[in-house]
């Protein structure tokens, strides 16, 4: 199995719900659910690996307060070398409606600091060398987005294939964030992307077609994946393959995270040498798992793996 590495954004999620309708200022309602939770697009990832027995490495960076601790206890000897910032950890509240929707309360704490140094700290390119690196939070790691042409350089150098998740931009897809994507996405192996930033990227509104799209401009034999939710996937692979797969019934109970879970189910699929449809099925299998389970699963653990040295 090849080396896995994810790299990004891990902060701490507290999840409330659910709330309908939005309640007026000033005033307070009582909710069903409450999840003090590893969040991020990088720590659910490696949260997913972690359950699945899958052996890996994760890039991050906390706060300097207990918070950072409490993310940093949650990965175990993966986060001894992570560096500590002297902002405080960034907090993100997600309120979940009955609909399935959520809205977000995040504070920029730490995760903007986070730096090309703070990767090199952890992940070491040789260890790595021929493996996959997940890339994730690119809007909200300010510094380390800032350096992406040295860290795909470096990438480059030791075959290391970057598997992209561009998150949702803050601001929205302006024209300077989808500069920002296409720029990235043109230095990556692997595309994961969700439906409507796979159309607002590509100007298209066929997903497939907006797949294709993507695709042309990414380096020869790159892979777009399209995370469709209730609808599946699909993937346009090497020499315009296209794979997809549906998803199973299930009963939705919290759907945060879920996108960050398939990059983790996809990636170590694919890792393991398996076709692409396998690796759809793979990703929507372990996601569609996560959001119908409270508290959340993940599937069983795989069997042990040898150790990468």
């Amino acid at each position: 199995m090849r080396p896995l590495a994810v790299i990004g954004n891990v902060n701490v999620d507290l999840i409330l719900g659910p709330a309908a309708p939005w309640p007026k200022a000033g005033t307070e309602i009582i909710v069903d659910h409450d999840e003090l939770r590893v969040g991020g697009s990088a720590g659910n990832s490696a949260l997913a690996w972690q359950a699945l027995g899958i052996e890996f490495e994760i890039a991050a960076n906390v706060g300097s307060d207990q918070f950072g601790r409490w993310l940093a206890e949650a990965f175990g000897h993966r986060s001894q070398n992570w560096p500590v910032r002297p902002e405080r950890t960034t907090l993100s509240v997600g309120i979940t409606h009955p609909d399935g929707e959520r809205t977000f309360f995040t504070t920029t704490g730490h995760l903007s600091r986070f730096s090309l140094a703070d990767v090199f700290a952890v992940i070491d390119g040789e260890r790595l060398r021929g493996g996959y690196a997940l890339l994730c939070g690119g809007f909200l790691t300010d510094d380390l987005a800032s350096e992406y042409d040295a860290f795909f350089d470096w990438a480059d150098s030791h075959d290391i294939t970057v598997a992209l998740d561009t998150g949702w931009p803050l601001d929205g897809w302006t024209e300077e964030n989808c500069a920002a994507a296409r720029a990235w996405l043109s230095r990556s192996g692997i595309a994961l992307l969700n439906e409507v930033e796979t159309t607002t990227l590509a100007g298209i509104e066929d997903p497939i077609e907006a797949a294709r799209e993507i695709r042309s401009h990414m380096p020869e034999g790159a892979v777009v994946v399209v995370k469709r939710g209730p609808e599946g996937a699909i993937a346009i692979g090497p020499e315009g393959l296209l794979a997809s797969v549906p998803a199973p019934l299930v009963n939705v109970i919290d759907t945060i995270g879920a996108g960050d879970v398939f990059n983790a189910g996809f990636l170590a699929a694919l890792a393991d040498g398996k076709p692409l449809a396998s690796c759809l099925a793979a990703g929507t299998k372990v996601a569609s798992r996560a959001i119908s389970t409270l508290p959340r699963s993940y599937g069983e653990p795989s069997p042990p793996q040898k150790a990468v040295s």
